[in-house]
């Protein structure tokens, strides 16, 4: 019957309460004991959830990551060490299951975000010019002083100091011009829509 019983739980030690209480105080020896008695049954659980090595890994790092921080929530009243920390192993199995699922499913739906949508492009081609005969003739409209603002604010990029500097008017006048113009744009453009 003696020989049945795992090589784990034959290594338990019966102090293993007592060394997660010391690690709660900081003891880095006393982790690395608790490390060694319960790693190996720990990856084994969370290879068996996970069904990757490097998952498995990677919960198994930040179970026992939680164990050192989280040693002083120990309660030996409520579970052994081993109870304890297999909980928490498997916790951390079961978010990373829940995590690359959801990274899945995220990838999924970027994917099928991805796929063109057939469309008319001949018809987006003929909206296009026609939007552009418009502004066209919205810009014939206005005179030469204003279609020379527009030009410097919105083509060039210039602010109305600068507008005002480079046609050498002052900035008042510069202002009224990029303000009539604007204004008279607008007026054509809803007369041709």
């Amino acid at each position: 019957m003696q020989s049945e019983i795992s090589t784990d739980e034959a290594e338990v030690d019966p102090s293993a309460d007592q060394l997660l209480a010391s690690c709660a105080a900081g003891d880095r020896a006393a982790f690395q004991k608790v490390y060694r008695m319960f790693s190996a049954t720990a990856y084994g659980l969370a290879l068996r959830v996970l069904r990757d090595e490097e998952l498995a890994q990677d919960a198994l790092q930040e179970a026992f990551t939680q164990v050192w921080t989280e040693a002083s929530r120990f309660d030996p009243v409520r579970a052994s060490a081993k109870a304890w920390i297999m909980t928490i192993v498997h916790r951390r199995a079961v978010d990373r299951v829940r995590r690359e699922e959801a990274d899945r499913r995220r990838g999924q739906v970027w994917g099928a975000g991805q796929i063109e949508t057939p469309h008319d492009s001949v018809a987006e081609i003929v909206e296009l010019n026609a939007e552009h005969r418009r502004v066209r003739s919205a810009l014939a409209a206005l005179s030469p002083i204003q279609r020379q603002a527009l030009d410097l604010a919105y083509t060039r990029g210039m602010t109305q100091t600068q507008i005002a500097q480079q046609l050498d008017i002052p900035l008042g006048t510069a202002k009224t011009r990029l303000r009539d113009a604007l204004q008279r744009l607008r007026q054509e453009m809803e007369v041709t829509a």
